[in-house]
């Protein structure tokens, strides 16, 4: 049974991940509207997996005896300035992701939470995923710089991204 510290935090975080969802919507639409195709798919990639990743905190609320609380999801920001703030925002809120999974292992520690601390196991290596997976485009894009023929290059490459069973959820405990 999670305590109500637990059961709070994991709630805040459930609707953290549906607002992540909706900020890659977002995200998505931005690069849609710069004619972008590739930026966007891999945006729209990342929805689907923040989305899996509130469903199974939404699973393990309700599998631990726990009551999910949805909160109303905050309007994302879509005010990116370029291509490449745009995966840096990206980059940013990951660290962001990666700082609140953290401080729930810490409770989950502090509490003795063991189901907790172990649902949240898979979630510390997503995390180390989706930064590296965040830098390494942020990285390609400072390459490029101003050359456009190498962003078109980037957005193929990006358009070709799949759903990992791992990124997805898949064989987590859900």
């Amino acid at each position: 049974m999670l305590s109500k510290k637990m059961l709070a935090a994991l709630n805040d975080q459930l609707n953290f991940e549906l607002f992540s969802a909706y900020q890659y919507a977002a995200t998505a639409a931005y690069f849609e509207g710069l004619n972008l195709g590739g930026c966007a798919h891999w945006m729209k990639i990342q929805v689907q997996e923040e989305m899996t990743h509130a469903q199974m905190f939404y699973s393990f609320i309700i599998q631990t005896g726990g009551r999910v609380e949805l909160e109303a999801v905050a309007k994302p920001a879509n005010n990116h300035k370029s291509p490449i703030a745009a995966f840096q925002d990206t980059y940013r809120h990951e660290t962001q992701v990666t700082a609140r999974i953290h401080k729930l292992v810490d409770l989950a520690l502090k509490e003795s939470d063991h189901a907790t601390n172990s649902f949240l196991q898979w979630f510390v290596t997503e995390q180390v995923e989706e930064e590296a997976a965040a830098d390494a485009i942020v990285k390609k894009l400072k390459l490029i710089g101003a050359d456009t023929s190498g962003l078109f290059f980037l957005d193929r490459e990006l358009a070709a991204r799949t759903v990992s069973a791992a990124a997805s959820g898949a064989g987590a405990q859900a």
